[in-house]
């Protein structure tokens, strides 16, 4: 987003608004190891919010994400159905 800078006198300056992205390293509990991405802080909010990283990437949609999340994603689900197999 932009926007203008206001000072006290009332000049305007253009500015621009950024994401609040932060680098953090969240643990997948299905995979059994760590993954470094950059999110914002609304986002690792509502990763935390959902009960981990697992679980906020499958109530994710697709288009949402990015390619590398998206390939967390699936290889998530493929140990989930390797797991379930295994099982039954």
């Amino acid at each position: 987003m932009v926007g203008n800078n206001v000072s006290h006198a009332n000049n305007k300056t253009k500015r621009r608004f950024l994401p609040n992205l932060n680098d953090v390293t969240l643990q997948s509990e299905a995979l059994g190891r760590a993954f470094k991405l950059r999110i914002s802080a609304a986002a690792l909010r509502t990763v935390d919010h959902r009960g981990g990283l697992d679980a906020f990437l499958a109530k994710s949609k697709d288009a949402e994400l990015s390619a590398r999340a998206l390939k967390i994603k699936r290889d998530i689900a493929k140990s989930s159905d390797t797991a379930a197999a295994l099982e039954a």
